[in-house]
């Protein structure tokens, strides 16, 4: 993988006109969504750099009453698109939707927002998403494994928080993994979508002095620490199927900042 034509593949035979009109479509929906999104926090001091604009959304959001849920989708989709890190939006939905909710709208929007790179980098993007992970042995590893068993191979590194999520959403489009196994695969997202999720809704109540019973709080405590040791044991297991099935993958990774 030495170069960028190394990695552009012909597209997958089930290519059609209505795919290609809807990722146009969609490029101009993006626009829209990004100006929806960034208008509160242009609007509102963003002295605090990325991290504060995301929070200024966010608190914008949470005022926002019953649409609250559908804006929060589209601003959570323009943030993967847009590979703005997502921790804050996503610890701060635990806090203002609770933890189930704030859970199901991140992972829709997650799921959405990774569907959009997807097609993105498969049909708008191809040359320059190529260039990016053009020389990255990882990436060719998991694109010669996604040959043979892509939707397996896509659940995994989901699993896995060592592989950069936004990038990665964008380059599973030079592959020939069809759409479906993709989206499926991509559900692998869902146990650190629930983590992240669960420990801010645990800090929001603690920091918004929610009134709680002794037993509520040591329900919340002793659920938070089972997840973290399911997300720990899930990513343990996903990384060594991953190191069988991609042999390039035991040299360390370094996560996503």
């Amino acid at each position: 993988m030495t170069g960028s034509k190394n990695m552009l593949g012909p597209l997958p035979s089930n290519q059609s006109k209505l795919a290609k009109v809807l990722t146009k479509f969609m490029s101009f929906a993006f626009i829209g969504m990004v100006l929806l999104a960034a208008a509160p926090a242009m609007a509102q001091d963003a002295s605090g750099g990325i991290q504060g604009t995301l929070q200024n959304a966010l608190n914008w959001v949470e005022g926002l009453g019953p649409v609250a849920p559908i804006v929060f989708i589209l601003m959570y989709i323009v943030i993967t698109v847009s590979f703005l890190p997502a921790s804050v939006v996503t610890l701060g939905a635990g806090a203002v939707f609770g933890i189930v909710k704030g859970t199901i709208l991140v992972f829709i929007g997650a799921m959405l927002g990774a569907t959009a790179a997807f097609l993105i980098g498969r049909y708008l993007a191809r040359d320059w998403v190529s260039n990016k992970v053009s020389g990255n042995r990882i990436f060719k590893a998991i694109y010669d494994a996604i040959e043979k068993e892509g939707r397996k191979i896509i659940f995994l590194v989901r699993l896995s928080p060592a592989f950069p999520f936004n990038l990665l959403n964008y380059a599973l489009g030079l592959t020939n993994v069809s759409l479906t196994d993709y989206v499926l695969g991509t559900v692998g997202i869902l146990p650190g979508t629930i983590l992240y999720v669960y420990l801010g809704g645990v800090v929001g109540s603690a920091a918004t002095g929610q009134e709680r019973s002794p037993a509520e709080w040591a329900f919340l405590l002793v659920g938070l620490v089972a997840t973290f040791a399911v997300v720990f044991i899930v990513t343990k297991v996903a990384r060594k199927s991953l190191q069988e099935s991609l042999p390039e993958t035991n040299q360390p990774i370094e996560a996503e900042s």
